[in-house]
């Protein structure tokens, strides 16, 4: 395995774990079709929430939710779609939100986990 896909790996578990200590029930990890891949698809009441995960070593490039450029938010509203589509049968919503968990791996104290609600 790559170094970039440990941390990958590392972050998205992290961000998992995360979320479910704040309440968030799980739909979906890693979920994937010929477009891409969505990082986490989670349920916070009536809403269904789409995260992305970004994690670095360190902040020495930048922080983390510095790489959602705006390519990577249009193919998640696309994915998104899909993901509607392809539940649409088993999963009822209220509203969509779109979050950000952004994992900093070597931060003084341990890791940091921030998870910004509604960004994009």
């Amino acid at each position: 395995m790559l170094v970039k896909d440990a941390v990958g790996h590392f972050g998205e578990d992290l961000a998992a774990r995360h979320l479910e200590a704040a309440g968030l029930q799980l739909l979906s990890r890693n979920w994937r079709c010929s477009a891409g891949e969505l990082d986490i698809v989670a349920r916070d009441g009536d809403v269904i929430c789409f995260v992305e995960v970004k994690t670095r070593s360190t902040t020495a490039f930048g922080d983390p939710v510095e790489a959602m450029t705006p390519a990577k938010v249009n193919r998640i509203h696309r994915l998104a779609l899909r993901w509607l589509d392809e539940h649409r049968d088993s999963v009822r919503w209220g509203s969509l939100r779109f979050d950000v968990v952004s994992v900093v791996r070597l931060a003084p104290g341990g890791p940091v986990v921030e998870h910004l609600k509604g960004v994009f």
